[in-house]
């Protein structure tokens, strides 16, 4: 089978850095699903696991998670699908990834495709929506139910993959005030498009620009762009008793005792957690993408794809990369056939 993979971890200007390569067929096993990839999206786990290091792979290393296909095949403990069943997922960043003619992937992480979108509409949507939907729900424990609407949210990096789907749970399903961040004319207008109520420039001092927006202080807050540089006015932003939660690591200790007088709290999102423990609630992700398919067919959510790079191989996934480490990508890019 077709595939793009690595054996060096290397700049994405460099030959060697991805590399088209002929693969096996895999077998499914377990509770697995084999799929068909018919589309692929680019995330930026895709350009950190790639990043340059001495590491050197004996076996083709295969990247991407985020997938839109058919399943082909299950394996014998499988029971939530059936061969034929169109799907979505965002994988395990723990096994070899979406960037391949087929995959394996555990059937307790995958949802039913939408109905009402194409392979390539469907693939922007799995490792965004599951991160905002437990950064959301599971770690700033907002009520998906309403309990907590009009309640005001900050969601740092508005225009990213994360962000551009946070947006709009959090304002349509969640019911919050929703206070983005942006910096470019473009960005600004994409945020607001998918029903931010306020856009605030995160360049320069974000807590003043916040102040010059009339927001005081927010209940919860979503970081997607930046920890170490945002984390002081996050932590002036937050209101007393109120929650922090990032998806984006941290490269330096942060000053968590800017948060003591407040009773603030501070988490963390992983969307790979459950997978990568098979933790008994792994079933989740399957239930969380399957609410999401719903969303989108009765057009509460919509997809978050932005930009068409081609096919999936080595050359265009050189670009996709490049255009995601050159940090003005705005929500999801996606690649689509062999």
């Amino acid at each position: 089978m077709k595939a793009v993979a690595l054996y060096k971890y290397l700049p994405i200007s460099d030959a060697e850095s991805l590399l088209d390569v002929d693969l096996p067929k895999p077998a499914p096993q377990g509770r697995d699903l084999l799929v068909a990839v018919r589309a692929v999206a680019v995330n930026p786990v895709d350009t950190k696991v790639r990043k340059p290091k001495p590491q050197v792979e004996k076996q083709p290393r295969v990247l991407g998670w985020d997938a839109a296909g058919v399943v082909e095949a299950v394996g014998p403990q499988a029971t939530l699908f059936k061969p034929g069943d169109e799907v979505f997922y965002a994988g395990d960043i723990t096994r070899q990834g979406s960037n391949s003619e087929y995959q394996l992937v555990d059937e307790r992480i995958v949802g039913c495709k939408p109905k009402n979108l194409g392979f390539a509409e469907a693939a922007a949507l799995p490792l965004t929506a599951i991160t905002a939907w437990e950064g959301l729900f599971d770690r700033l424990r907002i009520s998906h139910a309403g309990a907590d609407r009009g309640k005001s949210l900050l969601i740092v990096g508005g225009a990213g993959g994360v962000g551009s789907i946070a947006i709009q749970i959090a304002r349509r399903v969640a019911g919050l005030k929703v206070v983005a961040t942006a910096s470019r004319p473009e960005t600004i207008a994409w945020c607001r498009d998918l029903g931010a109520d306020v856009v605030v420039d995160h360049r320069g001092d974000l807590a003043a620009n916040l102040k010059a927006q009339g927001i005081g202080a927010v209940d919860y807050i979503l970081c997607c762009n930046d920890t170490d540089q945002h984390f002081p006015a996050l932590a002036e932003a937050i209101a007393p008793q109120g929650t922090i939660c990032t998806i984006v690591e941290n490269a330096r200790p942060l000053p968590v005792e800017l948060l003591k007088s407040k009773s603030a709290a501070f988490a963390w999102e992983f969307m790979f957690t459950r997978a990568m423990y098979q933790t008994p609630d792994m079933v989740e992700q399957h239930r969380l993408l399957d609410r999401v398919a719903a969303l989108v067919e009765d057009g509460t959510l919509r997809t978050t794809l932005k930009g068409l790079v081609g096919t999936i191989n080595a050359a265009n996934l050189k670009r996709a990369h490049a255009e995601l480490e050159s940090g003005k990508a705005i929500g999801k890019l996606v690649l689509e056939g062999f």
